[in-house]
Formats: C-alpha cells, sequence, structure tokens
C-alpha cells in the first residue's frame, strides 16, 4: 500500500507510538488496503462514506468494539498523517468516530494473591534475582511491560528511590519505588555485571546479556503464577490493575494515581474506582449502625 513506509517513520518518530501500537496500526491500514483492491478503490478516492461501509463490513463478521476502535484510531491517524504531509487535499475522516465502549472492571490479583505469586520467585541465581526484580518492579510501579523491557540503567536511581519511565508518546515521568522493590533490583543489578555484553545499557537482560523481551517477561509471569496456584487469567498488564486497584483501596488520591499511571485524562483512571466486594463489606460494617 502507498505510503506506508513513510507512515511507519511518522508514527516512531513523530507520533513516538510504541512498537506494539505501530504494529497494530500498519496491520489495520494493510487490512484496509486490501479492502480498497478489493473494490477497485485508491487512497486517494477514500471518504467518510467507504470508511464507514468498511467498518460495518467488519461489523458484520462479528469484531469487537474494542477493535473496531483501535481501527478507527489506525485509519483516522493514516488520513491526517497523508493530509498534514500534503498528500491529500483535505481531512476526510476527521468526523469518523469510535463505537462506544462498554465499560469493564480491569482485573486484578488481590493483595494476597499478589503477595503469594511474589514469593515463588526464590533462589539467588541470576535469572531468579532477575525475575524477582521484574515483578516486584511492575508491582511497585505499575509500569506497562513496554516500559519495564525499555528501561536503562540511567533511568534508575535507587539512592534516591524513584526510576524514570518513559511512557506512551515519549513522555517522562518519575515513579517512588518502595522497599521491596529497590532491595530486588539491588540484588539482581550485582548479578548483571556478571552476564551484561559490552555496550548493553538495558536494566533487565537475557541470557545472551542482551535486552530481555517482552515475550520472555510473559512466559516467566505465566510460570510463577502456575507455582502460585493462581488460576485466573493474569498478564503483565493486570499487574498494573492491581497496583491502582490497591493504592486507591487504601485511600490514595485519584489525582496521584493518574500521574503515577501515566494517564493522559483521569478519566482513564477512573476505571480503577471500583469497589471490590470485601472493601465494600469493610466500609459497610465500620459506618452502619447495625452491621
Amino acid at each position: 500500500m502507498k505510503f506506508l513506509s513513510q507512515f511507519t517513520q511518522y508514527l516512531k518518530n513523530e507520533k513516538s507510538l510504541s512498537p506494539q501500537t505501530i504494529k497494530a496500526y500498519l496491520s489495520d491500514i494493510r487490512d484496509f488496503g486490501k479492502y480498497l483492491s478489493s473494490i477497485h478503490k485508491d487512497v486517494e478516492e477514500v471518504d467518510y462514506s467507504l470508511a464507514r461501509r468498511y467498518l460495518r463490513k467488519l461489523q458484520e463478521k462479528g469484531m469487537t468494539k474494542s477493535t473496531l476502535a483501535r481501527r478507527v484510531a489506525a485509519l483516522r491517524c493514516f488520513f491526517h498523517y497523508l493530509y498534514s504531509k500534503g498528500h491529500l487535499a483535505s481531512f476526510l475522516l476527521a468526523n469518523l468516530r469510535s463505537p462506544k465502549l462498554d465499560k469493564r472492571i480491569p482485573s486484578f490479583l488481590e493483595e494476597d494473591e499478589v503477595k503469594s505469586l511474589l514469593e515463588k520467585v526464590e533462589g539467588e541465581d541470576f535469572f531468579r534475582c532477575r525475575d524477582k526484580a521484574i515483578l516486584e518492579l511492575l508491582y511497585a510501579t505499575g509500569m506497562r511491560i513496554a516500559e519495564i523491557v525499555g528501561l536503562n540503567l540511567d533511568d534508575l536511581d535507587l539512592s534516591e528511590e524513584v526510576v524514570r519511565v518513559k511512557g506512551k508518546g515519549g513522555k517522562e515521568r518519575m515513579i517512588p519505588l518502595g522497599r521491596y522493590a529497590i532491595e530486588a533490583l539491588a540484588d539482581y543489578l550485582r548479578k548483571r555485571k556478571e552476564k551484561v555484553k559490552a555496550g548493553e545499557e538495558a536494566v533487565f537482560l537475557n541470557r545472551f546479556g542482551r535486552r530481555l523481551s517482552e515475550t520472555a517477561i510473559r512466559r516467566k509471569l505465566k510460570d510463577y503464577l502456575a507455582l502460585a496456584e493462581i488460576s485466573k487469567r493474569v498478564t503483565p498488564h493486570t499487574m498494573r490493575h492491581s497496583f491502582a486497584t490497591h493504592l486507591l483501596n487504601r485511600g490514595a488520591d485519584l489525582r496521584v494515581v493518574q500521574e503515577l499511571l501515566g494517564h493522559e485524562r483521569l478519566s482513564t483512571t477512573q476505571i480503577y474506582t471500583h469497589i471490590t466486594p470485601r472493601r465494600l463489606k469493610e466500609v459497610y460494617q465500620k459506618s452502619h449502625p447495625r452491621a
């Protein structure tokens, strides 16, 4: 499809999107390109009604609302790029809107489940120390998995007990580190010196001394969940949900949690203000005169 190579560079260099988002957007645009070919249309011939017909076709095939929403975002981004770079005379998809998504309470682990999970990472070798540091950091900071993988040594300041995180859109934020995370990181960094390849700045390394992948972290998390006998579906992002939920349940200010998570809008953070059944019972027992 025309302009795809230039669009890729635009997403990477100007929009500063994560590799995962770039990969998803490119896949979406390639699919749209196949649709255009099937109806013998070119990019310059796309208008609002054509885009709506395409989305309707996807909906009829059973595509979920969340995937449709991402498809809309990819199309809008692509055609805004074409317009901004002078390839199109106008931004014809300006009024293209995403389907309204159902509000779902994010999945999370209970505090005792997190404790059980972290206690299953035992051992003093390089790999166990690394895995312990990763899981402690995921829970202590609420970082996204891409942010964990992208961490470099100069992002850590254990003496000041903070980590600098490069989030979505290239925006940076500082997150405090708790004592468990600091201890785990200090233990791991000592082991890291024995494994690291010359010139490698990544905090978390694979067995070859190079930057660890997201796939490896997901796989290790799955292993430790099995050891902890936690059967619910858990991903690295579940640790982020757990981080936010536990902070709010213990009285943290919503705007502070927003800053820690790196959310642009407060409304994004508000999905974590759900009340767990246990917390609901605690408040009831404490507050109701005849509880």
